[in-house]
């Protein structure tokens, strides 16, 4: 039985509420780097035409910190760094510095669409994944502890790397769009000091800022006018990929 739903598509009365969310088809994922100055510029824009992720705790966004994992063989940081076309990212992932919530999840891409399942874990899974222990599981396709689970038992999936950044994020209905500007990035290899505050973090470059647009079957072609800005790149941005690459560097 295959893990995933190969048509990325949810069966009718599947869902059980507040514990597993996945999204409903794999959705387009589209990433530009610009430097801080044009990152600026365009957020004004979005800004006076789209309103913030209900989620956000104040006008600046929030940070998000995650604990990506990879196996004994490294296979999703070396398929990133290959460019196959299916991908995989396994994480655990929190905001602004708060154990409150923490969300279980894995994301599979295909070339520029995305699919992702999530859950919800407590402090004592979370501590368990940490040391490379199984969770409690549904034993479904559905789950991403499933996911989990069989990673940990049969391809040694362990916690890697710690990633953090500042995210202003915005939504619009149609087309299921969101748009987030992700600044700040950096990183921490003492995968042991995740959901701490007293993290000592190691930089990426200073001028790396991040533009994703997320949208389901169609994006309105007023925003794509909006986020028009002729320097801007669409490139292949993993920051997972960087942040490991930042402590392979200094190895």
């Amino acid at each position: 039985m295959s893990i995933w739903n190969r048509s990325g598509r949810i069966s009718a009365g599947m869902e059980t509420a507040g514990v597993i969310e996945e999204t409903k088809m794999y959705r387009v994922e589209d990433k530009y780097c610009c430097g801080e100055a044009g990152l600026r510029a365009l957020q004004s824009r979005v800004d006076a035409a789209l309103r913030p992720d209900a989620n956000e705790s104040g006008a600046d966004g929030y940070s998000v910190v995650s604990l990506y994992f990879d196996d004994l063989a490294d296979t999703c940081y070396q398929d990133t760094l290959d460019g196959n076309e299916t991908r995989d990212k396994f994480r655990i992932r929190i905001y602004n510095n708060s154990l409150d919530e923490i969300r279980l999840e894995v994301k599979r891409k295909r070339d520029s669409r995305i699919y992702k399942k999530s859950r919800r874990i407590d402090r004592g899974e979370m501590e368990l994944l940490l040391n490379g222990q199984c969770i409690p599981d549904e034993m479904s396709e559905r789950d991403p502890a499933t996911l989990f689970n069989l990673a940990i038992r049969t391809r040694g999936l362990r916690p890697k790397i710690i990633v953090a950044y500042e995210r202003k994020a915005y939504v619009y209905g149609p087309g299921n769009t969101r748009i987030t500007f992700d600044r700040h990035v950096r990183a921490s290899d003492r995968v042991e000091y995740f959901g701490r505050s007293d993290i000592v973090y190691d930089p990426l470059r200073e001028d790396d800022c991040v533009l994703e647009v997320k949208y389901d079957e169609f994006m309105p072609d007023f925003l794509r006018q909006l986020l028009e800005l002729g320097n801007m790149q669409q490139a292949v941005f993993s920051k997972y990929q960087l942040c490991r690459e930042l402590y392979l560097d200094k190895g």
